[in-house]
């Protein structure tokens, strides 16, 4: 799968909740791999909460990225 294919992606955690979109990923070139991923979550209309997780924590890419982490929204 390429990078490009990942941006806008719907992020589902272990309990099922659907966490935003991946905004942005932290790449390191000199190794060559993902090292995180920035996540958009609409809180309403006017803003947006920014969650970066590791990429050690997704379980599953495939329709939408699966995370092995539950995430709280409330304390993000």
């Amino acid at each position: 799968m390429r990078i490009k294919n990942l941006l806008g992606m719907n992020v589902v955690d272990t309990n099922a909740k659907v966490v935003g979109k991946i905004e942005d990923l932290d790449f390191d070139q000199d190794i060559g791999k993902i090292q995180s991923l920035i996540i958009s979550h609409k809180n309403n209309i006017i803003s947006n909460k920014e969650i970066t997780v590791s990429y050690s924590d997704i379980e599953n890419l495939g329709d939408y990225v699966l995370l092995n982490i539950a995430i709280d929204l409330d304390s993000k």
